[in-house]
């Protein structure tokens, strides 16, 4: 089976004890892909340096919105600059948080939209966090084009889902798939296209039910697998290829 991981944050501290074996177990589980979204500017070196020797480790370099009092100004540009001699696979992790209402919205927004500029002229996709503020981020998008993306551990409508795959935009589903208890998300993913959605973890974040209590991880994406197949009532080795096929495609992942 050929899954992708299109969201996982593997770099950060809560693998270093066993970053390399969590990588070989995902793998043997079926994992032959993994995106590592970038949330601070100081973590882009580390996280180059993880995905540099591995093949099927994937960076993507962004400013999250909820880490927004610890972005310093000159990040912007030093993002441009690292585009300059690198070729991540998207921008992301970038986005509206108006979840948290300590976070403030205009400020967010100036830093979306910077990223975005960035993207458009790069060429690249985008990974979008987006947290009561889907028609927000729909608005923007349409303002500044770029070419695609996904919308990361989507919960939106199904009218908004259709706003970003008419973008150009995949959309993930992760970890609360597997609760039986997230019944709108569970019809959500029956009635979108297969050709829409891409498979995630979120890890160490998002647990599934299964390791509920427990640090998430990408070798549990197959139990994201099966809580898709049974909720649309097709084999999981079909939609093991749609979703991995999905996240190449909109990712340019070879």
């Amino acid at each position: 089976m050929d899954l992708i991981d299109s969201h996982c944050h593997l770099d950060v501290a809560e693998f270093d004890a066993d970053r390399q074996a969590v990588v070989q177990r995902a793998r043997a589980s079926g994992v032959h892909g993994i995106v590592v979204p970038g949330v601070l500017a100081q973590g882009w070196h580390g996280l180059w340096a993880l995905c540099e020797g591995e093949p099927d480790l994937f960076p993507a370099l962004g400013l999250h919105p909820v880490y927004l009092d610890s972005h310093q100004a000159s990040d912007i540009d030093r993002l441009g600059d690292w585009l300059t001699d690198h070729r991540p696979v998207a921008i992301g992790e970038i986005g509206l948080d108006y979840y948290l209402r300590e976070l403030d919205r205009e400020r967010q927004q100036v830093l979306f939209e910077a990223q975005l500029e960035l993207a458009q002229d790069a060429g690249l996709p985008v990974i979008l966090h987006v947290r009561k503020s889907h028609d927000q981020v729909l608005a923007t998008l349409k303002r500044i084009r770029v070419p695609g993306g996904i919308s990361h551990a989507f919960n939106g409508s199904l009218q908004q889902a259709q706003q970003y795959m008419d973008l150009g935009f995949r959309l993930g589903f992760g970890g609360m798939l597997t609760y039986e208890r997230s019944s709108k998300l569970r019809a959500l993913a029956r009635q979108l296209p297969a050709e829409a959605i891409v498979l995630e973890t979120d890890a160490p974040d998002m647990v599934v039910s299964q390791h509920r209590g427990e640090r998430n991880s990408p070798e549990y994406l197959p139990q994201v697998l099966a809580s898709l197949a049974e909720v649309r009532g097709e084999a999981a080795v079909d939609l093991a290829a749609q979703t991995s096929a999905n996240a190449r495609a909109v990712l340019g992942l070879s």
